[in-house]
């Protein structure tokens, strides 16, 4: 059997796995932004060696232009991370005016693994002689498990190679597979004889032919009836990143963004549930074992696949295995001109409903039809976009998005993705006002173009929460569940609106109902607050990410802590979440509360009247995250502050009210005669919330 390597690098106490994207200190993993973990990856694979700023911008920012200050916070948050050497000074030197230098030994470590999936055939490797034809084999080597294209491999065919009417198209995969050697898994191949011109005159020829034929139709009909038993008679799928197997900047967005493409479309089928984009980005660049992946993720069934672009032709293999069975359903080695690219997620789609058997209800076949990207330039831009995105380049994104929808405006998906990159900017960035307008615009367009469309939805959900407008946004969401009620993160956002209106039990009870769809949800960067605001403090922490969280998630940490009465431990959070990214809103409140434990009150009121300045100053409207400002105004005894800020908050539709009235942060502002007028108002708006949204009145 073929084995996996992986390549590990260690260096003094340290291991850093890139195919994890892993940084362990004596076993315990050390949290690095991704930009951080991609910068220390540089500097140990060119370990000694000078590399100058240039060469590195370039490395990590290769469709971006940026300022040398983006490389020197890398830099002084990596060398915070990793501390001193044993042996004194630090690992990244610098080298005036040139760059930088990692100086210690780095060993690289190769480690073999045994795939454990075992391939089974999935078709008889039966042959019918005197016909000219033979039926479709299976290659049953194991090594030909994951999808591989070699680099070298000249044998499969291009797309020029094909008839006029199939050029630069996507062929069914029966023409692929007869245009192709018997290197494909799946290989069939026409042959004329004499024999094929005399079995007519043959009656033992005929009824052998139609005895093969019936032999081979109730195979495939059993193959085919037998791809529905999953658990609960609904198959739990996961779509990973494809991998590229020419390494390269300038193609390796499209891994993820054509997974994320095709997660898209199979995200209306009812049927089915799909893992969403947020819990296989981190499978994003690297081999995979099946088994593995499957079992972290809790799925049946897995969809992998590579690609190479050479030229202007794309050669994509897809493989989707049932991983309950150990078998390959379905194996496509595809060629086609990079511009029809756009078609994949189509073909793609198809072919998962037709080998799972799926049947579709006709909104569902009416709604998969819909919305297909129409001019390639502008779906490249769209796929950079979202995969920029997902790595929080979020400027470099807008660029990439806007010129998508400026060179086909009726693609809704990425007017979609364009508002929720907007709306991370307004509310997490302090571009406020400016940046919710437009995220509004673009909600706007994207759902005028396509009402139906559900990334478009959740995050006008998502938008409509943050901006005050929380009773727009639980219907919108509960439609969505109506269209399909295993959407994790649908599901997700409405425990997030339930919350935001005091509506803790249903905010648990959703949140509940996504982890069960998909355990995963714990892996993105959400925050389970409604444990919290029920004071279930111990049950929020364990809710929490595990791994190297973001400094989103190592504040919630601190929090977490803090309210535990764990002061130290809540600090060394809020001071670690501070050096990982200090531009956050609530890691600033984090860093002001970590001055209240050190007794440093001035230094943390001073932040946070910064902070409190840039939310007037920008227009954020952020209630929640401006009601945790309000909470540490009261610890620091700056009652005013905290009260106007608290009235900010309740004004902008963050009204918990249970959770206020029980807040110990707050006790400060409890003998305060705003204080009661603002929890009335509070009382008022969560009242009317639940009298129309609790499960009575439905």
């Amino acid at each position: 059997m073929s084995k996996l390597t992986r390549q590990c690098y260690e260096f003094d106490p340290f291991r850093l796995d890139p195919a994890e994207r892993l940084l362990l200190r004596d076993g315990q993993p050390v949290p690095l932004t991704p930009k951080a973990f991609d910068t220390l990856l540089i500097f140990v694979e060119n370990s000694n060696q000078l590399l100058t700023k240039e060469e590195l911008i370039a490395k990590l920012w290769p469709d971006s232009f940026v300022e040398e200050s983006n490389l020197a916070q890398n830099v002084s948050m990596l060398r915070k991370a990793l501390g001193g050497r044993p042996q004194g000074g630090q690992y990244i030197e610098t080298v005036p005016k040139r760059g930088y230098r990692f100086v210690t030994e780095v060993r690289l470590k190769v480690e073999e693994k045994t795939p454990a999936l075992i391939v089974e055939s999935v078709y008889s490797p039966l042959v019918v002689e005197q016909t000219g034809r033979e039926t479709p084999y299976v290659n049953l080597d194991p090594a030909r498990l994951n999808p591989v294209i070699s680099p070298d491999d000249e044998t499969v065919v291009l797309a020029k190679d094909f008839s006029a009417n199939h050029e630069a198209s996507i062929s069914p995969p029966q023409e692929l597979h007869r245009a192709v050697p018997d290197t494909s898994p799946l290989t069939t191949s026409p042959i004329t004889t004499p024999q094929t011109r005399r079995f007519r005159r043959s009656p033992v020829l005929l009824f052998a032919l139609l005895l093969v034929i019936t032999i081979i139709g109730s195979y495939l009909f059993f193959f085919r009836s037998s791809a529905v038993f999953f658990r609960d008679n609904k198959p739990d799928l996961a779509v990973l990143p494809f991998r590229n197997l020419k390494p390269d900047p300038s193609t390796d967005f499209l891994g993820f963004s054509l997974a994320d493409a095709v997660i898209t479309k199979l995200n209306y089928i009812n049927s089915l549930t799909v893992r969403p984009s947020a819990y296989v980005y981190k499978y994003r660049n690297q081999e995979i074992e099946p088994q593995r992946v499957a079992n972290e993720l809790n799925v049946d069934i897995l969809l992998t696949g590579t690609f190479l672009k050479e030229g202007d032709n794309i050669r994509i293999n897809l493989q989707l295995i049932d991983l309950n069975k150990n078998q390959v359903l379905w194996s496509d080695p595809l060629s086609l001109k990079y511009e029809k690219l756009l078609t994949i997620q189509d073909h793609v789609t198809q072919q998962v409903i037709e080998r799972l058997s799926v049947t579709l209800t006709p909104d569902e076949s009416e709604r998969i039809k819909r919305g297909a990207p129409k001019i390639p330039l502008a779906y490249e831009y769209h796929l950079r976009g979202v995969d920029l995105y997902w790595i929080d380049d979020l400027r470099t994104a807008t660029k990439m998005l806007e010129q998508s929808v400026d060179l086909d405006p009726n693609y809704a998906l990425s007017w979609a993705y364009l508002g929720t990159v907007h709306t991370t900017y307004a509310s997490l960035h302090f571009g406020g006002r400016e940046y919710y307008a437009k995220a509004q615009q673009a909600y706007d367009r994207a759902l005028r173009i396509d009402p139906s469309q559900i990334e478009a939805r959740i995050f006008m959900a998502a938008f409509l929460t943050d901006t005050g407008r929380v009773e727009e946004a639980v219907p919108l969401l509960r439609g969505v569940l109506q269209t399909n009620s295993n959407l994790a993160q649908a599901h997700w956002e409405l425990a997030y609106a339930y919350r935001f209106g005091g509506m803790i039990k249903e905010s648990i009870d959703e949140g509940e109902r996504a982890r069960q769809i998909d355990d995963e949800i714990k892996a993105n960067n959400s925050v389970f607050n409604s444990y919290l605001y029920d004071l279930q403090y111990d049950k929020f922490l364990s809710s929490l990410p595990l791994g190297g969280s973001s400094a989103f998630v190592t504040f919630y940490r601190g929090f977490g802590h803090y309210y535990l009465n764990n002061r130290q431990q809540a600090q060394s959070y809020f001071n670690h979440a501070y050096e990982m990214n200090p531009s956050l809103m609530p890691v600033q409140v984090g860093k002001a509360l970590s001055y209240a434990i050190d007794g440093q009150t001035e230094q943390g009121l001073e932040l946070l009247r910064r902070t409190e300045k840039m939310i007037t100053d920008s227009g954020v409207t952020d209630s929640e995250g401006i009601y945790k400002v309000a909470q540490i105004f009261a610890v620091l005894g700056d009652k005013p502050s905290a009260l106007r800020l608290l009235r900010r908050s309740i004004e902008g539709g963050f009204f918990c009210y249970p959770y206020f009235i029980n807040d110990a942060l707050l006790a400060n502002l409890r003998g305060e005669a705003d204080y009661s007028r603002l929890m009335e108002l509070a009382r008022h708006r969560h009242e009317e919330f639940t009298r129309k949204f609790s499960v009575a009145a439905r």
